[in-house]
């Protein structure tokens, strides 16, 4: 495929070969780069059709050479279910959840790995290394047990959700817990990965792995019949996904699939919010929080990487970026389970708690139809369950007891 990476700060060109996280000139983050006139002339959506849903039907538009190693577990074509009930619950005519926990390893990040993963075979690698506070490291440990290959994991030392931490274990990746927060894990990780060879690092600053999930924007227009949705709402937290997810539109329309395109929201936990802050401001920069707190650990990140292309996809898309309380977003995770059936976990709540505070503004209206992303399954923090739910009633094995326990006597 004829592409390139490009930084997005100073514009420096690089060439696909070579193994980056950063630009050498001004140090800012790589995105991947196409010749969208030799792609129309190569694309043919037929082939998409005849594809399952999943990331790899759109294989022209992804950047591994042909004949590759495509190391996968079936990841993407994941659900886009018309919420009819929470839809009138919040006043709206169409919306959408896209529910990413139904990926293999319960989460979005699957989408990436697949990618991620084909590239560190397809140039050789021998290991792969990510930091996470948890969706992370369970998809890199699972991707590369697919495909043989040495996982390393550095975890931070505050809270990570067991669900996600199991994962990592049994599928056999080296976990390392470091003093300090997420921020300070991935300063880690990286370091290590420019000084150990044949590490390949597979945090969102690698512009291959970003490539991967932009392919939920293709999934969306596909299972809304070639539609694009007004609005797409996702949960921000080092900020790869929304930018990949703008990225996978353009293309789209780069190409003449699509004449429209959505304007993009992001939402952060109020406890680590540097980049809705940012936007709020009107500012060009994030002040990194120092020590974010939120019941939402995967979006608990006080300086995420890809700020400035969050920043870039919300303000080109003439979107937004809001902050929720962590009582809203428990309030969400709940609404959603009870109202649509989709358990999903707190950081993927984010997304309906701040549709929901965004059509109380009138900063949505109820005539926008609505995709709301949510990130990742409810049983990877189960735990937070017991704290927002009903506790089980215990009663002697009597009917009447029974009935009585459950207000059915009456």
């Amino acid at each position: 495929m004829n592409h390139h990476l490009e930084c997005i700060g100073c514009g420096a060109h690089y060439s696909s070969s070579e193994v980056l996280y950063a630009c050498r000139s001004c140090g800012d983050l790589l995105e991947v780069r196409y010749d969208y006139e030799s792609l129309r002339e190569s694309v043919d959506t037929s082939l998409w059709k005849a594809r399952p849903l999943s990331v790899w039907r759109y294989e022209e538009l992804l950047p591994l050479d042909r004949g590759s190693v495509k190391v996968s577990l079936g990841e993407g074509g994941t659900s886009l279910h018309r919420s009819i009930r929470l839809t009138e619950s919040l006043g709206l005519k169409r919306m959408h959840v896209k529910n990413e926990g139904e990926n293999p390893t319960g989460s979005f990040k699957d989408r990436g790995m697949t990618l991620g993963v084909s590239k560190a075979v397809e140039i050789g690698a021998e290991k792969v290394a990510c930091a996470s506070t948890g969706n992370t490291s369970a998809s890199l440990a699972a991707y590369a047990a697919r495909a043989g290959l040495e996982c390393i994991v550095v975890i931070p030392s505050g809270k990570v959700a067991l669900g996600k931490l199991a994962q990592a274990v049994v599928y056999g990746a080296r976990v390392v817990q470091l003093e300090g927060n997420f921020d300070d894990a991935l300063r880690a990780v990286v370091e290590l990965a420019q000084s150990e060879i044949g590490l390949y690092l597979l945090n969102s600053i690698n512009p291959y792995r970003l490539e991967g999930q932009k392919t939920l924007a293709y999934e969306v227009c596909d299972q809304l019949g070639g539609r694009v949705p007004d609005t797409v709402i996702v949960p921000v937290g080092n900020a790869g996904n929304i930018s990949a997810i703008w990225k996978g539109f353009q293309d789209l329309n780069q190409l003449g699939l699509i004449s429209d395109l959505p304007r993009m929201i992001g939402i952060q936990a109020e406890g680590a919010s540097p980049i809705a802050e940012a936007f709020r401001r009107g500012l060009s920069r994030i002040d990194p929080v120092p020590n974010p707190e939120t019941v939402a650990t995967a979006i608990r990140i006080g300086s995420p990487a890809s700020w400035k292309k969050a920043l870039r996809a919300v303000r080109s898309s003439n979107g937004l970026i809001e902050t929720v309380a962590d009582r809203e977003i428990l309030e969400a995770q709940k609404l959603l389970a009870r109202l649509e059936g989709i358990f999903v976990e707190p950081a993927s709540a984010a997304s309906i708690a701040g549709l929901k505070k965004l059509v109380e503004v009138g900063a949505v209206s109820s005539e926008e139809e609505v995709v709301c992303v949510t990130t990742g399954h409810g049983l990877k923090d189960p735990e937070i369950v017991e704290r927002i739910c009903e506790k089980p009633i215990t009663v002697n094995a009597d009917q009447n007891l029974i009935k009585r326990a459950l207000g059915l006597n009456r």
